[in-house]
């Protein structure tokens, strides 16, 4: 294997890699001196002592890509440094963050040939990002591969694959697992039975998940709050609310208590119903049932409020959040924000924004598409440029599509500094200008001028 040299090496830590290594040669030739312990030492005898990282762990965090990692990662190795399960780990969740699995692959093979002894939790990682990556037959794959690096495969790793099998439309295969789970050596709990009904559910296979939740009564495994709402949740949301209520009433029955995620799921039924009026009783009458309301149920009544167009019951239930003593997160203001948009009131939405910033709470991409959008639709685009500011300020990007709707606008309304503003910052992001907006950047550019329009043909013809 030919070992490339890193790209760059921090002079800090490879003193510290050095200073390391001479300390230990002086130390181990120099006589101990007798010590005593103090009553503090002995009574942490037996605690863990505090694994402090290595020069190696601090430098990976700060390479770029996964040449930098590997060749860093080399590099110690050749300067005497004996990497161990810490150093590999480290370095697997570098590139797992860089999002090179043919990387982690060779790494895999570095930890095999060394007979590394790997923990199940660098599975579950790995697992966690393919499944975000739809890499399903590689997480499948490395399951079965998991007694080849010295790690004993538990519950825990088998439910990850189930739920990442499930979460990738995989419903088959999730079966498969399932049903062989005591030939694979695992006996399943209330967490592996909940994660396949999730899954028939979300197929829309109600008759698959009942036989799922009768099998789970027949092995004695009782179910939790959790599987009683994923069955509430489907009832609701397929209209047929007096089955869930009667679900509702078992599971009191069985000494289950409901929580705020079950009565949201009764209210988002009844919302479904119309019976709006009830939903809105339901949020005062659940206290009475030894329930404290959560966020979640406002949630649900500002968003019927905001879907039936009324703003201002939407805002009374974020004033009434407030006399409650519930702290509004950033889903509550974004549903007001949203619905505050789409009514052409984005200077009122903007106000909003600054209401819950200044109550604390931090405001995420949503928010800012959402009020970039809201000022955009209503041609003010001024307001739209300060938002879109702040939103690139926090690290946030509009959509492309905006980008370009707002080039548009701004040149079509003579802001020409605007206009090459978010020009830089979609060139910074390597987005592209569609059609119409190359067309108002020529017209400008030609003004006066004969010939843009065929300029802007040859663009086009170029473009394609």
């Amino acid at each position: 294997m030919i070992i490339s040299k890193p790209k760059t090496i921090r002079i800090r830590s490879f003193l510290n890699l050095t200073q390391h290594q001479q300390y230990n040669n002086h130390a181990s030739n120099k006589p101990k001196p007798k010590i005593t312990p103090s009553r503090n030492q002995i009574s942490q005898k037996n605690s863990p002592p505090e694994r402090r990282p290595t020069p190696f762990m601090i430098d990976v965090k700060e390479v770029r890509d996964s040449d930098a990692a590997l060749s860093l990662f080399h590099h110690y190795h050749q300067m005497g440094f004996k990497h161990d399960y810490t150093s590999y780990s480290s370095l697997i969740y570098k590139l797992v963050h860089l999002r090179d699995f043919e990387a982690i692959d060779t790494v895999l093979g570095y930890l095999q040939d060394n007979n590394v002894q790997c923990k199940e939790n660098l599975f579950i990682v790995l697992f966690e990002h393919y499944g975000k990556l739809q890499l399903v037959d590689e997480a499948i794959e490395l399951f079965h591969r998991m007694p080849d690096f010295n790690c004993v495969r538990s519950l825990q790793s088998f439910n990850y694959l189930l739920n990442l099998l499930v979460e990738n439309d995989r419903m088959l295969y999730a079966k498969e697992l399932f049903d062989n789970s005591s030939k694979l050596g695992f006996r399943l709990n209330k967490v592996s039975f909940n994660i396949l009904i999730k899954g028939w559910l979300k197929k829309g296979e109600w008759d698959h998940a009942c036989k799922v939740f009768d099998e789970m009564l027949e092995k004695e495994i009782e179910p939790t709050v959790v599987t009683y709402n994923s069955l509430i949740g489907y009832l609701c949301r397929n209209s047929e609310f007096d089955k869930a209520k009667d679900l509702f009433e078992d599971m009191i029955s069985k000494r289950k208590r409901p929580n705020a995620v079950t009565y949201s799921l009764l209210m988002e039924g009844l919302c479904l119903k119309g019976e709006h009026k009830e939903a809105k009783k339901m949020l005062f009458d659940m206290e009475y049932r030894g329930c404290k309301p959560g966020v979640v149920n406002f949630g649900v009544l500002m968003n019927d409020f905001g879907k039936r167009g009324e703003i201002d019951e939407a805002k009374a239930m974020l004033v009434e959040m407030k006399k409650r003593r519930f702290k509004p997160d950033v889903v509550i203001y974004n549903i007001l924000i949203n619905y505050l948009c789409k009514e052409g009131k984005a200077a009122e939405a903007y106000k909003v924004l600054f209401e819950m910033q200044i109550g604390g709470c931090e405001a995420n991409a949503a928010t800012y598409r959402m009020l970039v959008d809201g000022f955009a639709v209503v041609g003010d685009l001024e307001g739209g440029l300060r938002v879109m500011s702040a939103m690139l300020t926090s690290r946030h990007v509009p959509r492309v599509e905006t980008f370009n709707r707002f080039i548009v606008g701004l040149v079509n309304s003579g802001n020409i500094d605007g206009a090459y503003f978010v020009l830089e910052e979609m060139e910074k992001r390597n987005m592209g200008l569609n059609c119409e907006g190359w067309e108002a950047l020529v017209k400008h550019t030609c003004e006066g001028h004969g010939g843009a329009s065929e300029l802007v043909k040859e663009l086009l013809i170029s473009a394609t």
